[in-house]
C-alpha cells in the first residue's frame, strides 16, 4: 500500500513529460545553436573552395577528414581531461561539428559523380573519405591522449 498523495491546494503536480521536456529543453537549444555555428562554418568553406562540375570534392572531403579529428580530441578532453558542464558535449559534438560535417553532402557527391559518368573518382572518394575520417578521428584522440596524459581531471 503507498501513502496517499499530499496536494498543495491550487497547485497541480508537474506531468512527467513536462518535467523530461524541461530537462531536455537546454540541450536542444545548445545542439541547434551549435549546428547553426557548425553549418554556416561549412557552407563557407564550400563557398570559398568550390566544387567545379564533375570535379572531386575536395571542400567536403577535408570538411568531414577535420570535423572527425576535431571530434577525437572532444571526446578524449571532455571524458579524459575536462569535468565538462553536461552542455558542453552536446553544444561542440552534435551540434558544431555534426553541423559541420556533411556526410549527407558526401552521399549526393558520391551520386553527382556517378551521374557524371566518373564512377573511378566516385568510388575512390567513397573509399577516400571513410578511411580518411576514420584514421583522423583515431590519430587525433590518440594524439590527444598522448599529449593531455598528465593533466586528466
Amino acid at each position: 500500500m503507498t501513502a496517499p498523495e499530499t496536494r498543495t491546494r491550487g497547485v497541480r503536480p508537474a506531468s512527467p513529460r513536462r518535467s523530461e521536456w524541461r530537462a531536455q529543453a537546454p540541450v536542444v537549444a545548445v545542439v541547434a545553436a551549435g549546428g547553426a555555428l557548425g553549418a554556416t562554418a561549412r557552407h563557407a568553406l564550400t563557398l570559398a573552395w568550390p566544387t567545379p562540375p564533375g570535379g572531386f570534392p575536395w571542400a567536403t572531403f577535408w570538411t568531414n577528414v577535420s570535423g572527425c579529428a576535431a571530434m577525437g580530441v572532444l571526446m578524449v578532453l571532455v571524458t579524459d581531461v575536462w569535468a565538462a558542464h553536461r552542455l558542453l558535449r552536446p553544444f561542440l559534438g552534435t551540434g558544431v561539428l555534426g553541423g559541420y560535417t556533411t556526410f549527407s553532402t558526401y552521399a549526393v557527391d558520391i551520386r553527382s559523380l556517378t551521374d557524371a559518368g566518373r564512377p573511378g573518382p566516385a568510388l575512390a572518394y567513397l573509399a577516400a573519405t571513410l578511411c580518411a575520417a576514420l584514421a583522423a578521428v583515431w590519430l587525433a584522440s590518440a594524439a590527444a591522449r598522448r599529449i593531455f596524459a598528465g593533466r586528466q581531471r
